[in-house]
């Protein structure tokens, strides 16, 4: 099944790849089998996560590192010790004891032409989907950084349109009281122009009002 997954990394996803990796170099194995072992893990090409581990998570595991190569060479001095001893112990007195050399295992396993082909069309491949996806990453941060810019725009303009409202409530409460006094004046006005009423008793003695200004 090809392997297509070309997300994020996580945090659990470095972590698997840094451990899989030192565990390689401890046991004296090569990255590119722990490139390849968390591939498969995590449904990445193996040139995808060496490009992980070169890019982003090797310099937080300087320290790792040298110790797991430490380990690898005490694990091979060890391996050599108990290799020595058992080809000690299988010489017969009888037997001219020979210089005896012990070949330590090979830093690296043996790479063939295949596997580095295989490598290198992988990488090509991670390569020319590194550039979409940085090329969408860059498209994104252009929308983003335009969409921030209309945002900084409205909120001038919602800013400028708040205080024309509040302009425009406070001359409304000033047309409001000048109306109300208007009126008031108005009113007062109208009660000064009132006359009282007149009133005259006739001849049965009975009290009659009659318009002020008119004849008897």
């Amino acid at each position: 099944m090809a392997k297509v997954r070309q997300d994020a990394w996580s945090h659990e996803d470095d972590l698997l790849l840094a451990e899989t990796v030192l565990r390689h170099i401890r046991e004296g194995s090569t990255q590119l089998n722990a490139f390849e072992e968390v591939g498969d893990e995590l449904n990445r090409t193996s040139a995808a996560c060496g490009f992980r581990w070169n890019a982003e998570v090797r310099n937080k595991y300087i320290d790792a590192i040298e110790l797991a190569k430490r380990q690898r060479k005490e694990r091979k001095r060890a391996q050599a010790a108990h290799l020595k001893k058992d080809r000690q112990h299988t010489y017969t007195k009888h037997v001219e004891p020979r210089t005896s050399l012990v070949m330590e295992p090979p830093e690296t396993s043996e790479l063939t032409l295949d596997h580095v082909i295989h490598f290198l069309q992988s990488m090509q491949q991670d390569y020319y989907a590194s550039n979409q996806s940085l090329k969408k990453a860059e498209h994104l941060q252009k929308e983003n950084a335009d969409l921030h810019e209309e945002i900084a725009s409205l909120e001038r303009e919602l800013s400028i349109t708040k205080k024309k409202l509040t302009t425009v409530e406070e001359d409304y409460k000033t047309f409001i009281q000048i109306m109300d006094r208007a009126r008031k004046m108005a009113v007062l006005d109208d009660q000064g122009s009132i006359k009282s009423p007149a009133f005259k008793m006739d001849k049965n003695g009975n009290l009659e009002q009659f318009a002020q200004g008119s004849s008897n």
